[in-house]
């Protein structure tokens, strides 16, 4: 990292403000009862003391997006030959998304891999991923529901920001994390840390000591997979919930997504649009055959993707940051956590059968 800078609290506004002639600049703003990253436009102060219901990953992947446009040209010397005209609707503009939790940010390491792989590269995810950089909050008290470390993060993890911020009396110790963080600090309104730079590093060490410890999940991948006939243990786990899909659209990681074509007359356009694999729909075939037919196979996939076949894709990585919004916001109190430990202890208990058998 480079040195560390000091933002009086009082300048943040102008700080945006100031960003906001090069970037649209997302930050998170009250809408009514709940916190959303909309545009900032310096006519209200961000809110920085809770975090957003939604995570900024419509920043670079956006719940809808149009994809391409196309028109059908019919061939003047046969009316029955037509041609189909295709334009992309490539658009990503500069953007700085401001004061999201580490987490949030660290999502997008989830999506790089899926949407940005030597292997395949989707350019409408690339190009917005590319333009868009990350000024994150660390956490000074991380909430009853988070558990970031449970998965290799913490409340200062900076792996998925540009530059982090820590608050600390009277404003903010700014510390940039790679090259791109150190052009957004160009700015006479940031005065150098001296001392405040030890102080933000004593908040965010006893704010990763706020958290209790973490269980060992390094068996999560292989005991999803041991447990994964076990059709009455997923019954047992997913009996509250009622498949409404809000820990889908409200998680930093989930990347599924559906397209379909919207027609009008000779030309329409084709639009990309965020999935829910927790819908009965969602791998209901065209034969009326369905794989995922109950809840139970869908919170089975859900909770095993995260945290079983995507890791065994990716090198161990585990498709969640834990950020706690699945835990938090939703509405029957499904815990994610509480699905994990149990698929440890279950497998467990059939290894230590099997043993005596």
């Amino acid at each position: 990292m480079s040195a560390a800078a000091y933002l009086p609290a009082p300048r943040l506004g102008e700080w945006l403000k100031e960003l906001s002639g090069r970037y649209l600049v997302l930050a998170p703003q009250a809408r009514g009862d709940t916190v959303v990253f909309a545009p900032f436009t310096g006519d209200a102060e961000p809110v920085l003391d809770r975090d957003a219901a939604m995570p900024p990953k419509q920043a670079v992947f956006p719940a809808t997006e149009e994809l391409l446009r196309y028109r059908r040209v019919k061939d003047p010397e046969d009316p029955g030959k037509v041609d189909v005209e295709v334009s992309a609707s490539l658009r990503a503009v500069e953007t700085v998304v401001f004061g999201a939790k580490p987490c949030g940010a660290r999502g997008f390491l989830a999506y790089d891999r899926v949407f940005r792989s030597p292997a395949i590269s989707d350019p409408y995810y690339a190009a917005r991923r590319a333009k868009t950089l990350f000024i994150t909050m660390a956490c000074a008290a991380p909430g009853n529901s988070c558990f970031c470390h449970w998965v290799g993060s913490g409340p200062s993890d900076s792996s998925g920001s540009d530059i982090l911020l820590t608050p600390v009396a009277d404003g903010f110790v700014v510390q940039a994390v790679n090259e791109r963080g150190e052009e957004l600090m160009n700015s006479p309104l940031l005065e150098p840390a001296g001392t405040r730079e030890a102080k933000a590093r004593e908040i965010q060490d006893a704010a990763a000591k706020a958290l209790p410890a973490a269980p060992d999940i390094s068996r999560a991948k292989d005991s999803l997979m041991a447990v994964f006939e076990d059709l009455a243990f997923w019954e047992e786990v997913s009996a509250k919930c009622i498949s409404c899909g809000a820990c889908t659209y409200l998680c930093p990681t989930c990347y599924c997504f559906d397209i379909g074509d919207e027609d009008k007359g000779m030309s329409g356009r084709r639009l990309r649009t965020w999935d829910n694999c927790m819908s009965f729909r969602f791998t209901l075939e065209a034969s009326g055959h369905n794989p995922r037919p109950t809840k139970a196979h869908r919170l089975r996939n859900r909770v095993g993707h995260k945290f079983s076949y995507y890791p065994a894709l990716h090198g161990g990585a585990v498709a969640c940051c834990g950020c706690g919004r699945c835990v938090r916001l939703c509405p029957v109190s499904v815990d994610i956590r509480e699905i994990v430990l149990a698929a440890i202890a279950r497998a467990a208990r059939v290894r230590e059968e099997s043993a005596h058998d």
